[in-house]
């Protein structure tokens, strides 16, 4: 399950493991106009872990989710 929120600066999935009886934490990814977050609470260490992808980043992750394995390099026009 997820859920697609607009906010004013931003754009949040939030995406909630309904899967078998070892569930993980929901996921949290912000879509900003400059970046995008993923975010996720740790109960073993009782924080927020947070990774920030550019939009570069986040073009290449979404080229790569449906590549074989490699090593690639995105021309400009992409």
């Amino acid at each position: 399950m997820f859920s697609i929120e607009h906010e004013f600066d931003a754009t949040v999935v939030t995406l909630v493991d309904e899967g078998a009886p070892h569930l993980q934490e929901d996921v949290i990814v912000s879509g900003f106009e400059e970046c995008v977050t993923v975010e996720q609470y740790d109960p073993r260490t009782d924080s927020v872990n947070k990774i920030t992808l550019s939009m570069t980043q986040m073009r290449d992750l979404a080229a790569a989710l449906s590549l074989p394995e490699g090593v690639y390099v995105r021309s400009k026009a992409d």
